[in-house]
């Protein structure tokens, strides 16, 4: 048998699937990942399981549905009971690390999340880039490598901010230079290694040191994906959280200049060029070290941003792909060989992938499938869904917002659920991706598709039964 492979995790914040050069885009300059697609195996349809950070990571970790893992919120603290991937790979001889973000636990106003069972020997947590918690490692490397640049940040309204720090000090350079650390003297001799670098970039706020946003010209990238109309025809609550993104708690699309929002889109093009080179110093790093043909790269997002489309900014209760769908990318020299696949994987494949690929047992908790046999390039049955599922899990809403999300074939149905679970009223989202691939045109209350809608909705709840947790074992018939 052969030695377990490194695996070095790379995760981007709030990175559309489109914000790639190898995903199409001409617009943005992603030379290194693009790189690392050419060499790899690229997922065109990878979906996470809720468009908002933390119930998303959640499923990362524990290979397992929102309605399973139970954090169905930011600022919920995972269960202590549930079973991080991580601890397996560490109970199984892996050396484990993490650098950044992790985002399982709340972490408002100054609060570091509970730690778990999580495997980690090494753990450089820093939740983001802004002031809070004093545990966050890279407000305490800021202070002693770059006192000054830290005070000029910490100013009220000073010309620096967090965002636009030089890229010598900027909290996507010190993840690339943590995960360096790690690679070239910071693991355990023998073993193999699984580590995670989690970017913040390209997380609002809109912004990136001056050398990477003086490259972007505003009048030459693409435009807003919307249509006259557009919200008419959309479930009420989007009118809503156009006036106001994070259930009024930040500012809507509407109340953006056009100049605004133009802006926006081309810091968030200047911060995923900034983490593309990052990227490139960290493999030139596992090159240097002789690692490159023993590690599995994997690069993907925890979900998307709107950045204007469909007249939303920011995340929240939508799926539209570009908040749903994400980049994923798996490169693994000698093993799995260059290829696009376009069948349908999603986040909580992730986790029993890796397993797979360690030669870890299976966990029975896990809902994912492993990715092995796409990755390789086997003859292997795949299912034909995907499943999102939004439970209020953004900045509140009253009354709650839940909606679910599948997408089947050339469908993408999305429930927003009334009563019993809120007092709003039942509506939804249907479109046809392979007419419209940009989702302009809402078919929900189109007499023509209401049989394809019906189709759908029983699908959807077989879908949700068939991910009810059954794990416990049966130990006799009574």
């Amino acid at each position: 048998m052969s030695p377990a492979p490194n695996v070095l995790f790379l995760c981007t914040d709030q990175q559309r699937f489109d914000a790639l050069g190898a995903y199409g885009n001409p617009h943005i300059a992603t030379p290194n990942l693009d790189r690392l697609a050419s060499e790899g195996v690229l997922f065109e349809n990878c979906y996470v399981q809720n468009p908002v950070c933390s119930p998303s990571r959640a499923s990362l970790m524990t290979g397992r549905y929102v309605s399973t893992h139970g954090l169905h919120a930011n600022g919920v603290d995972i269960s202590p009971d549930e079973e991080m991937f991580t601890q397996l790979l560490a109970d199984d001889g892996y050396d484990c690390g993490l650098v950044g973000k992790f985002h399982l636990g709340a972490c408002f106003a100054g609060r570091s999340e509970p730690r778990l069972d999580d495997g980690f020997r090494v753990f450089r947590w820093a939740h983001d880039p802004y002031p809070g918690s004093s545990e966050n490692a890279y407000h305490r490397w800021l202070r002693a490598a770059h006192p000054d640049l830290y005070a000029q940040a910490s100013a009220p309204g000073g010309e620096v901010t967090w965002d636009t720090l030089p890229t010598k000090a900027h909290y996507s350079h010190w993840i690339a230079d943590e995960t360096i650390e790690f690679l070239s003297s910071g693991r355990q001799d023998g073993k193999p290694f699984f580590f995670v670098a989690n970017f913040f970039d390209p997380h609002h706020g809109f912004g990136a040191p001056p050398e990477y946003r003086q490259r972007y010209d505003v009048a030459s990238l693409p435009p807003r994906v919307t249509t006259d109309g557009e919200l008419a025809s959309a479930p009420p609550l989007f009118t809503e959280a156009s006036k106001g993104s994070y259930a009024g708690h930040a500012r809507g699309f509407a109340d953006y200049t056009d100049d605004e929002l133009d802006e926006a889109r081309a810091a968030y093009y200047a911060m995923v060029t900034l983490v593309d080179d990052e990227v490139g110093r960290i493999l030139d790093a596992l090159d240097a070290q002789g690692l490159a043909d023993d590690t599995v790269v994997v690069f993907t997002s925890d979900h998307g941003e709107m950045l204007g489309d469909h007249q939303q900014m920011l995340k929240g209760p939508f799926h539209y792909d570009c908040a749903v769908r994400v980049p994923l990318i798996v490169r693994r020299p000698g093993r799995f060989a260059p290829a696009r696949r376009a069948e349908l994987v999603q986040w909580v494949d992730l986790a029993p992938t890796f397993l797979d690929l360690a030669g870890v047992a299976p966990s029975p908790r896990h809902q994912g499938a492993s990715l092995r046999g796409l990755l390789t390039g086997e003859d292997t049955a795949w299912r034909d869904w995907a499943l999102c599922q939004y439970r209020n899990s953004g900045h509140a809403y009253d009354p709650p917002v839940h909606a679910t999300m599948l997408r089947h074939d050339r469908w993408k149905l999305v429930v927003h659920h009334g009563g019993p679970a809120s007092a709003r009223e039942r509506t939804g989202e249907l479109y046809d991706l392979e007419s419209d691939p940009d989702e302009l045109v809402n078919r929900w209350a189109d007499p023509a598709h209401r049989e394809t809608r019906a189709d759908l909705q029983e699908l959807l709840i077989d879908v949700l039964v068939g991910i009810e947790d059954r794990s416990r074992p049966r130990l006799a018939h009574w």
